[in-house]
């Protein structure tokens, strides 16, 4: 089970990282950080956006909407990664 968890992690982590690389290596490396530290969080945010979109709502928009939606966690989040913790 560790093992399949492992290469759960890799694969997301490379799919991730293939959709960031339009980003400065520095944005990718915040956002990485943000997601390794509550991945939970981030799922929530993929599938709320997804159902959005699904409804006929703009990507951006939707991506938009719900990153506001979640700004003080991921605020939260970010201060624990600046902070060293």
């Amino acid at each position: 089970m560790l093992k399949y968890r492992s290469m759960l992690k890799f694969i997301s982590k490379k799919l991730i990282e293939s959709q960031l690389k339009k980003l400065p290596k520095e944005q990718q490396e915040l956002i990485m950080a943000l997601m390794e530290k509550d991945p939970k969080l981030f799922e929530k945010i993929a599938k709320e956006i997804k159902a959005m979109t699904k409804d006929g709502m703009d990507e951006q928009l939707a991506s938009m909407n719900v990153m506001m939606k979640y700004k003080p966690q991921i605020q939260k989040i970010m201060g624990d990664i600046q902070a060293g913790k």
